[in-house]
């Protein structure tokens, strides 16, 4: 696939902003600390300026004003924690077209990861955390007239959530229409407490299990100090189709009549997920192996954040078990380790979490990576709540929407159908040695 580049420009906010640095919370400091990539594709309309870029960057800069943190810098404080520097310096917005048609590129991901990382800016970090923009942003035109959104927000200024609501906030502007809802910047309402005061054990941000030995199906060792690329890996993508998905989440009922318990779809999908994945790397039965599973704490938190926080609120919850528990428990078990975990996580344990996080003092091992979700650990990241098809710049809802690639062995996420028909799709980056047998053990229910 060719892809020509047109112009690049750096696009500041349309007015004066206020200056000075944004607080970042401790959840926000242990967030990888790279940008997000994510592609979303666009049909043509038919109208001749369905696409016009002078309208999105004339949209952007306004909408860079009430998110100004967005335009700022990463730095430092006087104490060497990582802050928001707001300088208004600008997002990177890149204009770009291919030769290619866009159907290409609908639907098989894992043929097209590769090409899609071109679909979004490459950030150059070489020069230190305050030499590139937070954000970065491409707009790409195919042949057929339809367009690719690609964005790249740096994790530290925010969630999905977040993302989704600047998004969302420049389409409106770029329509013509005011934004519903308007930033809330005060992040020190995730402070910790004075003095911290946890209340729990939270094994979250203790260091993940390490392999004991090389496996048939891995060559991990336990030696933290590993590279990223322990072995070849590839990005792969699963589709469960209604149906399938309705038979998965009637296992537990059939298996045990008596138990009238509701799971969600999340908890069941990720207990067979983990299941799965810990027997298509071949792990041995006494191997720990631990799930991450990440937790919005807009609503948990009481009181509840305000309406358009700005930041991320992921906490995560975080069951461990024995490879070989996984494979002979009854699939029902594996599913309330899972949703044990998602009703401890309450307003207190949620502050104890924060309150843990400030007594460490060195937040280095906190923050995520590789090290944290490779095998034999996993975090199964749920898109099917988020309104990610929604982002609407007059040319109606994206057709197809995903992460332009998965950088990370062990990180899975799950994607709602654009559609709307109830089926869902896995993306993720495996092993090549295990991505076959992941295949055949997920479909097999």
């Amino acid at each position: 696939m060719e892809i020509t580049l047109k112009e690049s420009t750096i696009v500041r906010p349309a007015q004066d902003t206020p200056k000075g640095s944004l607080f970042n919370s401790n959840i926000d400091l242990v967030m990888v600390r790279c940008h997000i990539p994510t592609v979303c594709f666009y049909k043509p309309d038919g109208c001749s300026n369905f696409y016009d870029p002078v309208k999105l960057k004339e949209a952007l800069s306004k909408s860079l004003v009430p998110f100004y943190p967005i335009a700022g810098r990463l730095g430092l404080d006087e104490n060497g924690r990582l802050e928001i520097v707001c300088n208004a310096e600008g997002v990177l917005f890149v204009e770009a077209e291919t030769t290619s048609v866009m159907d290409q590129f609908i639907g098989d991901f894992s043929d097209n990861s590769q090409v899609n990382s071109r679909l979004v800016p490459q950030v150059d970090c070489s020069g230190g955390i305050s030499s590139h923009p937070l954000l970065v942003l491409q707009v790409t035109t195919f042949k057929c007239g339809g367009v690719c959104l690609g964005v790249g927000l740096h994790h530290t200024l925010g969630d999905g959530a977040t993302t989704l609501h600047f998004l969302n906030s420049w389409a409106a502007t770029t329509r013509g229409i005011s934004p519903r809802i308007a930033p809330f910047m005060d992040r020190t309402l995730l402070r910790a407490r004075v003095p911290p005061t946890p209340k729990f054990h939270h094994v979250e941000y203790e260091p993940s299990p390490s392999m004991k030995t090389t496996t048939s199906h891995s060559i991990s060792t336990s030696d933290s100090s590993q590279t990223d690329n322990l072995s070849p890996s590839n990005v792969f993508a699963f589709k469960l189709t209604t149906d399938q998905l309705n038979i998965l989440k009637a296992k537990p009922n059939i298996a045990n009549a008596d138990d009238t318990t509701k799971y969600s779809t999340y908890s069941v999908l990720t207990a067979h997920i983990w299941r799965c994945i810990s027997k298509a790397r071949g792990l041995s039965n006494d191997q720990a192996t631990k799930l991450y599973i990440p937790i919005d704490g807009r609503s948990r938190l009481n009181p509840p954040l305000p309406r358009g926080y700005f930041g991320n609120v992921i906490f995560h919850a975080t069951p461990i078990a024995q490879a070989g528990d996984l494979e002979s428990e009854p699939f029902t078990d594996t599913i309330k380790r899972i949703d044990e975990q998602l009703k401890q996580a309450n307003d207190e344990y949620l502050k104890s979490a924060i309150d843990y996080i400030e007594k460490v003092p060195d937040l280095s091992p906190l923050v995520r990576g590789s090290h944290t979700f490779r095998c034999p650990n996993l975090v199964v990241n749920s898109w099917l709540r988020l309104p990610i098809y929604d982002v609407d710049f007059g040319w109606g809802r994206g057709i197809y929407m995903r992460p332009a690639n998965v950088v990370q062995e062990g990180i899975i996420y799950v994607l709602p159908s654009p559609t709307n028909d109830g089926s869902l799709s896995l993306v993720t980056r495996l092993d090549t040695s295990h991505a076959k047998l992941f295949q055949t053990f997920f479909y097999d229910f």
